[in-house]
């Protein structure tokens, strides 16, 4: 088995990672490769725990935009996590990979609570465990709750999976001269307003001395790459 750079790790996946191409919703391909490369980090001993956004189903900060109350709609997006936290159990099951999905809301007829010493006896054990729901609470993010159970679950590192290979000086979509920051500090990232997570997510890992890792989950064999400590996207650190 090969030597790995974490044991165990808090990967944030955005609902709009599943959608590839589509316009909205899970995109089978998609969803199948995630897997795949879960399943190949998980084989070399690493312990995987995930935190699932809905921005392919619903997104809360939109439809409080649109007029909707703004807990009202947190809430559905939520629900929305709790689609693609299931979806993304039965694709690792079809692969042979055990998960389990803890809900912030009680959905006992579906998932299990948030326990935390049960998460951490999963993790033990070998099994993926997929947290759905977020924080539970509105106005907080899917990013912010990556840093909140990576945090409480002992994580080394939090694993932000993007459509883009790191942070860039800009958007690189919108200005060709961009560069890609190799390390940057939460204090530098925060003050510049670089926003490929929210503040309060950044904060929180900078006050814990937990590390993330922006990378893009649609290059192959990025994750792999990722836990074997090489130079893949942009590292934030303290």
């Amino acid at each position: 088995m090969m030597a790995t750079t974490y044991q165990r790790v808090l990967l944030k996946l955005s609902g709009e990672a599943l959608m590839g191409d589509d316009a909205f919703g899970i995109n089978p391909a998609i969803i199948d490769r995630i897997v795949k490369d879960m399943a190949d980090i998980m084989q070399l001993g690493v312990q995987l725990a995930v935190v699932i956004g809905g921005g392919n189903i619903f997104r809360g900060v939109a439809g409080g935009a649109a007029g909707m109350d703004r807990a009202t709609a947190d809430y559905m997006g939520m629900l929305a996590t709790m689609m693609n936290a299931l979806a993304l159990q039965d694709a690792m099951r079809q692969v042979g990979i055990g998960a389990r999905v803890q809900s912030a809301l009680r959905m006992d007829q579906v998932v299990e609570p948030y326990i935390r010493p049960r998460a951490i006896r999963h993790l033990e054990e070998g099994k993926a465990v997929i947290f759905a729901a977020g924080t539970g609470n509105p106005f907080f993010t899917t990013d912010t709750a990556a840093a909140l159970r990576g945090a409480e679950m002992g994580a080394q590192i939090v694993l932000k999976a993007t459509k883009v290979d790191g942070i860039y000086t800009a958007d690189p979509k919108k200005d060709p001269s961009a560069t890609r920051y190799e390390t940057i500090s939460f204090d530098e990232v925060i003050a510049r307003n670089l926003q490929v997570m929210d503040a309060t997510a950044f904060a929180l890992c900078r006050d814990q001395k937990l590390p993330i890792r922006v990378f893009s989950i649609t290059k192959p064999g990025a994750l792999r790459r990722v836990i074997l400590g090489e130079n893949e996207g942009t590292l934030v650190r303290v």
